[in-house]
Parts: C-alpha cells; structure tokens; sequence
C-alpha cells in the first residue's frame, strides 16, 4: 500500500476510533471523590475476566460510565443500568456495558453504575451503600440532564439478579434519600427493568448468598423485611418490566413473580415474562430461544411512550 494512503487509513481509524469513544466517559460518581458511608483504605479493586465475563470486585470508588446516544437519534430518555454479581462483584460486561450500547441504539442514554460493595472494612453501615450509590446515580443523571440531552422525567433504572435487587430497592425506597441532596432532586426512577432480579428474603425463595453479603450474617426480621422489596411496593412504585427463567437454579423466579403480584395489587403498570429455560446470567441474550427479550423491553417502553423524541 503507498504510504499516503496508509496514512489516510490510520488516520481514518483514529477518527473512528475517537467517535466511538467521544460517547462514551467514566466519571467518579460523587463530586470529588467525597463518598458517604466511606471508610479511608487502600483502593483494592481488581478487575478478571473469564468465561467472557468481565468481574469487577473490591469496589470502594463508585463510578458511572455514560453510554450517550448520537444526538440525532437521541429521545431524551436515560437508564441507570445495576450489573450483578451477589454484591461481591460487578459483571460489568454483558451485565453492564453491552446492555447500555443496546439502549443507544433505541436513542436511550444509558449509565452503567459501578457500585460498592458492602464491606464493612469500607463502610459503617454496608447495608446502605449500594442504594445510596443507586440513588446518587439518578440523581446525578437528572442534575445533568441538560448536559446529557435527557429528559429529567424519563429516567429509568435498570438491574440484573443481585443488581436488580438494587434497582428494586432504588423503586421502593426512594422516598429516604441517604446522600447529600441540597437541591432536593428526586431519587425516584420513572421506570424499572428488573432481569432475573432477586427481590426476596423469604427463606423459601431468597438468594442467600446475596444478603448475606448485604446485611451480614445475622441480620434482624427487621433488616430482612426492609429488604423484602415485594413488601415495599405502593402505588408511586414505578412501572416495571420483569424477565426471569423457569428453570433458574440461582435466582428462584418467584422471586419475579411475588415482586409482580406485588405491582399488580398495587395498581402500579408491570410486565412479566417468564421463559422456560435459561438459567441464570444470561445478560442480553437467552440462548434457549430465538426470541430477544430486549425487544420485549423496547416495545413495553415504546408503548409507554419512552422511546419518543
């Protein structure tokens, strides 16, 4: 190849490249780093990834990294997206980072939120930590919206297995804001999808391994039921999207199913879909059907007005 047409590739890449990634930025989640509930300690987050799964543990620096739309297709609506992982890590990838490129192609902003990790060496009260900086998230977004190109009542929220325990938990206990909040922003999502969520603790359905990360060992009747987001739900609970597997061997999908019936006694819009195989982790993508949950997603929030510019 001659030389200046090597170099008007490279410098078409660069271009390419430098677009790609001018939509994309991580950002401390609190101004300068001033993190509530926060013990001082070394940073001793680490990053793995095996079986294609990108894990992200030790998380004491919360961070948002925002997916943005380009500007002639966005439609002003934002999702804050809560990857899983037990509350012992974050499966940022499939959990986290695809999902948001999936919402810029519906013209949906997208922040995947890299939380902390209840740890009590971190924290005073771990209990509170994710859902603070859940909340911190959305109320992040909101004071940013003019920024972003979002419009600060169609900001939704967004979490898989123990991250949509999180998003859950941002749905119904949005009404006691645990962060420093002078401008009184609503931490309140406009909407909810909750993918193979786990929502209680009742012993028969629960995630053990989830709470216990969350609330400790031996938490009180009154921590479990707090946390039991099915009995937290009322009628300002935002409308919700569920998906879940039949044969979910990690996440029971009565999990799903309680925090539905829950919606639907309530008064409160909700979808629920429940395949018959998929197990658990899936992300985007249950291999066991042709059919893309996410188009399911796209059309309940199309058909709520979500998706119009």
């Amino acid at each position: 190849m001659k030389p200046y047409l090597v170099a008007l590739f490279l410098l078409a890449a660069n271009i390419s490249a430098a677009y790609a990634q001018s939509n994309k930025m991580e950002i401390a989640l609190y101004p300068d780093n001033k993190i509530p509930n926060s013990i001082a300690g070394p940073d001793e987050e680490k990053s793995e990834t095996s079986d294609n799964i990108l894990r992200i543990s030790n998380i004491s620096k919360p961070t948002l990294t925002i997916f943005l739309p380009d500007a002639a297709e966005a439609n002003g609506t934002a999702v804050v997206i809560c990857p899983g992982g037990g509350y012992g890590i974050v499966a940022a990838g499939h959990e986290g980072y695809d999902v948001a490129k999936k919402f810029n192609e519906m013209g949906v902003a997208a922040f995947v939120l890299k939380y902390r990790m209840p740890d009590k060496k971190n924290q005073p009260d771990p209990s509170i930590a994710p859902l603070q900086d859940a909340q911190q998230a959305i109320i992040t977004v909101r004071k940013n919206a003019v920024k972003w190109n979002v419009n600060p009542q169609r900001i939704g929220i967004m979490g898989f297995s123990a991250g949509g325990h999180l998003a859950s938990t941002a749905g119904t206990h949005f009404y006691k804001v645990l962060v420093d909040n002078p401008a009184n922003i609503s931490a309140r999502p406009d909407f909810m999808l909750l993918i193979y969520p786990v929502i209680s603790a009742d012993i028969a359905i629960t995630h053990a391994g989830s709470y216990k990360n969350l609330l400790g060992e031996n938490p009180s009747k009154e921590q479990l039921d707090l946390y039991s987001n099915e009995k937290q739900v009322t009628n300002t609970t935002p409308p919700t999207f569920l998906v879940h597997a039949s044969d979910d061997s990690g996440v029971s999908p009565n999990n799903s199913i309680v925090f539905y019936q829950a919606l639907i006694k309530n008064k409160v819009p909700a979808e629920l879909h429940i395949y018959e195989k998929g197990g658990h982790g899936f992300g985007m993508y249950n291999k066991t059907t042709r059919e893309e949950w996410m188009d399911r997603a796209k059309n309940w929030m199309e058909s709520n007005g979500w998706l119009k510019k």
